[in-house]
């Protein structure tokens, strides 16, 4: 197969609201381009918007889908007329059993496990593939812990792109499997992530036709996750959850959300609240909730031991603005142990049957911690973020569930064995 593609356009680019790029660090702005890094201090670079008139009605009577959004992402607006997968408007479950069990007596559970590679990351990889595209690349790239690989090969299956993908030798089976099924150049890498990661910047900058979806188009792959926060906002009847928890990676998912909820009240969209944004991370890799329980602005690097391999990124590109983030509205950053993972996992389970992959163990255990230690308030809205499926992690909980008992084929046996 052919891994080169014609050369790129250079202006005239239609990414809807999309007006220029702008400096996390310093504020410069910079022309639209498949660009990360900004040219006069380095800093990382963001979408800055020209947002259009739009009206609740109007997002409502759009696809059920992240496309409702389409004008306030950086996607052409011709999005929806290729191939894509369609992620977003997942359900937000009422959670009155979990919320009995963690005493919080308002609680929601945002289920991004029924996207179509059962993650979140099908919406960040949905607007970096539109993104991709309008810049001119036709090869999607990705480096991953998991889930952005699954996202990443389908998606480019579905769009008749090649697609390379790398990840760490040690990944959990079931995702290597679930992203080689999609015929990607799958490609194991000695290493952790943050030694995957390093490698696919080299290459974003040796192979100019591939679109690295979180590195060279990250501006674009990271407003995905606004969505998660449009859709809560809708699903709640138009307004903001005063409490969210969201398990922290590389933490730009939390930092989109937030944009998110800002976004709808300064287009009206929303009445002006107060909200708070919790981050939650696991104790085996927890370079934010280290650096926020210090009180220091200096995210450390940590190398990753942890069961929650999707959210073992030991330098986070985002950790510094998660810190902002959480400190800004008044939340927190904490993280749990394997064992809580996994408990939470099972708490889920058993009290919404929603099933989550490692992260969402993360989130549970961190909101039940949260509220122990007088951090989230029991009685305000909260919404927990799951964000991917457990049947990508089994092996966190196969030696911990199981049949009740072996028995015979008979009445009796069952009934002893339950006790009747």
């Amino acid at each position: 197969m052919t891994l080169t593609a014609p050369g790129r356009t250079s202006t005239g680019y239609d990414l809807g609201p999309a007006a220029a790029l702008s400096c996390r660090a310093c504020g410069h702005r910079t022309p639209l381009a498949p660009e990360f890094a900004c040219p006069q201090c380095f800093g990382p670079l963001e979408i800055a918007y020209d947002f259009p008139a739009i009206t609740r009605e109007e997002i409502e009577r759009g696809p059920k889908s992240i496309w409702r959004y389409k004008k306030l992402l950086p996607v052409p607006t011709t999005v929806e007329d290729h191939p894509n997968m369609d992620p977003g408007f997942t359900r937000l479950i009422r959670a009155d059993r979990l919320g009995a069990e963690l005493g919080i007596r308002n609680l929601w559970v945002k289920d991004d496990t029924g996207n179509p590679t059962h993650s979140f990351k099908d919406r960040v990889v949905a607007v970096a593939l539109a993104a991709a595209r309008e810049l001119g690349f036709t090869v999607l790239a990705c480096p991953s812990t998991g889930n952005l690989a699954n996202a990443t090969a389908a998606a480019a299956a579905r769009a008749g792109w090649d697609s390379v993908v790398l990840i760490p030798s040690s990944l959990e089976r079931a995702k290597v499997l679930m992203t080689a099924v999609y015929d990607t150049n799958l490609l194991a890498v000695e290493g952790n992530y943050d030694d995957v990661n390093r490698l696919a910047t080299e290459l974003a900058f040796e192979q100019e036709d591939w679109a690295f979806v979180n590195v060279n188009v990250r501006p674009y792959y990271a407003e995905g996750s606004k969505s998660l926060g449009y859709e809560i906002s809708e699903q709640l009847g138009w307004r903001i959850p005063a409490q969210t928890v969201i398990p922290v990676a590389s933490g730009s998912q939390l930092t989109k959300i937030d944009k998110a909820y800002g976004e709808l009240v300064s287009l009206g969209l929303v009445d002006a609240a107060d909200w708070k944004i919790f981050g939650a991370q696991a104790a085996g890799c927890s370079p934010v909730s280290t650096a926020f329980r210090e009180g220091t602005d200096v995210v450390r690097p940590q190398r990753p031991d942890t069961i929650a391999r999707s959210l073992a990124i030991g330098n986070p590109a985002d950790g510094p603005y998660v810190l902002d983030t959480v400190r800004r509205t008044g939340g927190a950053v904490t993280d749990v142990t394997d064992d809580e993972v996994r408990d939470g996992i099972r708490l889920l389970a058993r009290t919404e049957g929603v099933f989550a992959e490692t992260a969402g163990g993360v989130t549970v255990a961190n909101a039940k911690k949260l509220v122990e230690t007088g951090q989230l308030d029991p009685d305000a809205d909260t919404v927990l973020l799951i964000t991917g499926d457990g049947l990508k992690t089994l092996d966190a909980i196969e030696h911990q569930v199981g049949p009740k008992a072996t028995v015979p084929a008979t009445s009796k046996a069952v009934r002893e064995a339950l006790g009747l």
